[in-house]
């Protein structure tokens, strides 16, 4: 098989902060077929250093690559029913959000709180993906991936996955070894709504919705978010910037107890443990709306760190550093990048 090797290939089009950058190399990569020739490609292309591409929607290019740039855009969708079940597999390079309206589309309920979150299916499961309550891993089956080291394909279970808060297996302790090329979710045909996290059901509400179906759900969720988050096609962004910090009940009550006056965002996750809205803390820290050069923060949601025009992947990493000094000397929390920097 042909691979199409592209040299000194711009990356500005290929990330939603639109920073402008450089790969050594780039190849599209469309098909299992061609990604197993890559690797069994003779010469130095798979020497060099690689990145796996996707969406481009969770990385912030602080330099040119000197390497290989991977981009899988491995297509498809396809299911099965059995019963209410219904078992939904989507190609790694299939759009997040269209795989959602497929879904919603044919009423195979459960990610439909997911809706508009940006990105490809492939990258859906190295983030554990999550929004309004809903996580990738509370509706995942299995991944199919490419083991760069082994040059095999094998499949990996939920278990194998090692799901947590925005957090995988790939994410950590294999990141770069494998290359996910397909994603099955298990759905259903009967639908559990759930309404209970952040401002979904004061919009039902608005909207005199009562009994919401799954569409309801994905097309208030998409309102919220498009109300929320600026469109990277206008101005440049990853969505949430930094992941929402957990921290024991006891310390939440401590911070109540040191500022009486103010009112914490906050929610449940899990025994003893609550999660503070991390956007919540870096506008009570004066941020939200802020710019500093073309760098800033989204004047509707501080947690988006937002490229106004031409700012450079250091200028905005540059900003979220003096974000995450800012919260750790006002309450002592020390916010985690959510987005991978590189």
């Amino acid at each position: 098989m042909e691979l199409s090797v592209k040299e000194n290939f711009p990356l500005k089009k290929y990330n939603t902060f639109g920073v402008e950058v450089f790969a050594k190399q780039y190849i599209e990569i469309h098909s299992e077929e061609a990604l197993a020739a890559l690797f069994t490609a003779q010469g130095a292309l798979i020497q060099q250093p690689s990145l796996i591409l996707g969406g481009g929607s969770n990385i912030l290019f602080t330099r040119d690559f000197e390497g290989l740039v991977i981009h899988i855009t491995i297509p498809g969708i396809r299911h099965t029913i059995s019963g209410n079940a219904v078992t939904v597999t989507a190609g790694a390079g299939v759009i997040w959000n269209e795989l959602v309206w497929y879904c919603v589309a044919h009423q195979f309920a459960g990610i439909e709180n997911l809706a508009l979150i940006p990105g490809t299916v492939g990258a859906a499961p190295v983030q554990n993906i999550g929004a309004y309550g809903v996580e990738l891993k509370d509706v995942f089956e299995r991944c199919r991936v490419f083991d760069t080291q082994r040059g095999e394909f094998s499949t990996f279970d939920k278990e194998a996955c090692r799901f947590s808060y925005r957090e995988s297996y790939f994410k950590r302790e294999a990141k770069g070894r494998y290359i996910i090329t397909e994603v099955t979710l298990q759905l259903s045909l009967t639908p559990v709504v759930n309404t209970s996290y952040g401002a979904i059901g004061a919009e039902l509400a608005k909207r005199g919705i009562a009994d919401a179906t799954i569409k309801d759900i994905a097309d208030v969720v998409s309102a919220i978010r498009t109300e929320k988050l600026p469109n990277p096609s206008t101005i440049g962004n990853a969505g949430s910037f930094f992941k929402n910090p957990i921290v024991p009940v006891q310390y939440l009550t401590r911070l109540q107890s040191t500022f009486p006056d103010t009112h914490f965002v906050f929610y449940p996750a899990g025994p003893d443990q609550v999660k503070i809205a991390a956007g919540w803390l870096i506008e009570q820290c004066g941020w939200k709306g802020k710019r500093v050069g073309d760098a800033g923060t989204w004047k509707n949601q501080a947690l988006v760190l937002v490229n106004h025009k031409n700012a450079s992947g250091s200028a905005i990493y540059d900003l979220s550093e003096r974000i995450i000094q800012d919260v750790k000397a006002r309450f002592g929390i020390v916010l985690e990048r959510e987005v991978n920097i590189l």
